[in-house]
């Protein structure tokens, strides 16, 4: 019996503040808001035991030791930028020593572990840079370099990838005719990486083997905005999903 794949998504969450000025009357109101439910929809209708730690959460709870991320075959991140995972509470309010989260995903894919990005506002480098992944442990792994200031290439007449790895196991039964897209973070590939989908001739998506593990790059979204609707309900969503964390985890 094949034993259950096992995945960790950290990010995918935002707080939002907004405020009402109504002539002399002034208000703040604010709203906590996930991006996750489509990727952890799809990958559990496909089998796949998801955990997930919203950006608030992971900062404290993200695994700081081998023998806990060893617990997932596959790690995503997604929106979340390297110093919620880089800066622990402990460290950054009570000058606390902890582990460096980004050296131990690093040794975790190089000793077999799986590890997906997902593009976004706050993930590569993302908005004016805040991603901050360029320099870290993680971007030696990733099948992409990262550019030095903000990445995002907003697309708001819309795009759809063209598919050039059609034959690769993480599409595997997809068409080659995808749903749009409203942007992407601009990245460089790796020479060593396979890249199975581009725009304008950037990477949309990207992997590469790291000594006994797997990475892999996508340069949009998973959930809105770069990510309609026609994206996350589109009928292979699941299926492309389940087949990137399989390909990752090394059970293609």
């Amino acid at each position: 019996m094949v034993e259950q794949l096992k995945v960790l998504i950290a990010g995918e969450s935002w707080v939002t503040t907004c405020t009402h000025i109504k002539g002399f009357d002034v208000f703040v109101n604010s709203n906590y808001e996930e991006g996750v439910e489509w990727l952890k929809k799809g990958l559990e209708e496909n089998g796949v035991a998801v955990d997930y730690l919203p950006n608030h959460v992971a900062a404290r709870k993200f695994p700081t030791t081998m023998e806990e991320l060893r617990n997932y075959d596959v790690v995503i991140l997604s929106d979340i930028g390297a110093n919620t995972l880089l800066l622990h509470p402990d460290t950054f309010t009570k000058s606390i020593p902890t582990p460096n989260r980004l050296g131990l995903l690093k040794d975790y894919v190089a000793s077999g572990g799986g590890l997906c990005m997902i593009g976004g506002y706050l993930t590569f480098q993302g908005i004016e840079a805040k991603g901050a992944w360029r320099g870290t442990q993680v971007e030696e792994i990733l099948p992409v370099n990262l550019l030095p200031g903000d990445d995002r290439v907003e697309v708001p007449e819309s795009f759809s990838p063209r598919i050039v790895g059609s034959t690769h196991p993480v599409l595997r039964g997809i068409p080659q005719k995808w749903p749009i897209f409203l942007g992407y973070n601009r990245l460089i590939p790796k020479p060593e990486a396979v890249v199975l989908a581009e725009h304008n001739e950037d990477p949309f998506i990207a992997v590469m083997q790291y000594a006994g593990g797997r990475t892999m790059a996508f340069a949009s979204d998973c959930s809105p905005h770069w990510g309609p609707p026609g994206f996350t309900g589109w009928k292979y969503y699941p299926t492309f999903w389940a087949q990137a964390v399989k390909w990752l985890a090394g059970r293609d």
